[in-house]
């Protein structure tokens, strides 16, 4: 199958982290025996020339390439974009910001509904990210997978918590917790940090940037590491005990699977996706308003055995290559379905 993949987050030289889930699936497509093409974005630019730019990358590789479909990722605007006058068959995947723009962004309930009915498919992160959707969606009703974007088990597995904290110079008290992820107020860094500090023993990292940055630094026995490479996060939870995510809100929760695949323990969020894939042993759900909860979640998840075997075992059912196999199953659908 000839595969256009369109997409506004890609990994770049500058940026290697951007958009690493999309990049993984491409990389398990083309294991499959697919031919791929991809017209993305590799830089966090802002503003609205960068979509203008991605809608002219995407019209120049499919006029050359003409494909069989078309996968794109991120509904609004680079998958409406990504199949502007083309006939080929297209399937978007919504990661979630892009379903929590609809009814707050003007216009873009308008431009989500009219994708719905133009697409051939629509593919959900998790499945509470696809009732979301549909709510908001009606059009997204009935065409709607739950398919994630995977966990790489080769890069993301079981490895030596002494070896890691000696190679990153991350030592000191047990249990070492982490979190990984933008640093913003959706992640809840802040109440991760004093939830911690009541914790009273460990300590505690944060990988990735952002506007609380400042906040979060000279706090005893917290690190912030600032953004790292893809293959450098499995050397971070590689190096931690726990990770954390008490998000306000998680679609899904990557950095969650990626941690299990390594056989860590987690606290994550009960809202959104988490409660979909963390089973008991793996770790704990909490509330991420409640430092209370977090607290206990992180006092809880300590107790577990590290590595955590049943925490490898439910991150297994998340494998890149199995959920490639359902992407492709999507695909070669929607490109049956492809008019003459």
């Amino acid at each position: 199958m000839r595969i256009l993949l369109v997409s506004q987050m890609y990994p770049g030289p500058d940026e290697p982290d951007y958009g690493v889930f999309v990049k993984g699936i491409e990389d398990a497509l083309r294991g499959r025996g697919h031919e791929v093409e991809r017209a993305v974005l590799t830089r966090r630019a802002r503003g609205r020339r960068k979509y203008l730019e991605l809608a002219w990358r995407a019209a120049r590789t499919r006029r050359r390439f003409r494909p069989d479909v078309i996968y794109a990722h991120f509904l609004v605007p680079t998958a409406l974009l990504a199949g502007l006058g083309s006939r080929a068959p297209l399937v978007a995947t919504a990661h979630g910001q892009d379903v929590a723009n609809i009814g707050r962004i003007p216009g873009v309930r308008a431009a989500t509904r009219l994708l719905a009915r133009r697409a051939a498919a629509l593919i959900a992160v998790s499945d509470y990210l696809r009732r979301e959707l549909e709510a908001k969606v009606p059009e997204a009703r009935g065409k709607t997978d739950v398919i994630s974007s995977g966990v790489d088990l080769d890069l993301f597995r079981p490895a030596d918590a002494a070896a890691a904290r000696a190679e990153l110079g991350w030592e000191g008290e047990e249990p070492a917790f982490l979190q990984v992820g933008s640093l913003t107020e959706r992640k809840n860094p802040l109440r991760l940090a004093r939830a911690f500090e009541r914790l009273g023993r460990g300590r505690l990292a944060f990988v990735g940037d952002g506007p609380l940055r400042a906040e979060l630094q000279g706090r005893p026995n917290i690190q912030v590491a600032g953004r790292v490479a893809h293959e450098q996060v499995a050397r971070w939870i590689a190096a931690c005990d726990v990770l954390c995510q008490p998000s306000l809100v998680e679609p899904l929760g990557q950095s969650l699977l990626e941690a299990m695949a390594c056989g860590r323990s987690v606290v994550a969020t009960r809202i959104g996706g988490p409660p979909e894939f963390v089973t008991p042993g793996a770790g704990f759900l909490i509330e991420p308003s409640d430092e209370d909860s977090i607290a206990a979640g992180l006092a809880a998840a300590a107790r577990l055995p590290c590595p955590n075997a049943a925490a490898r075992a439910a991150a297994a059912a998340y494998d890149v290559k199995l959920q490639a196999a359902r992407v492709e199953q999507v695909l070669e659908r929607a490109a049956r379905g492809r008019p003459a």
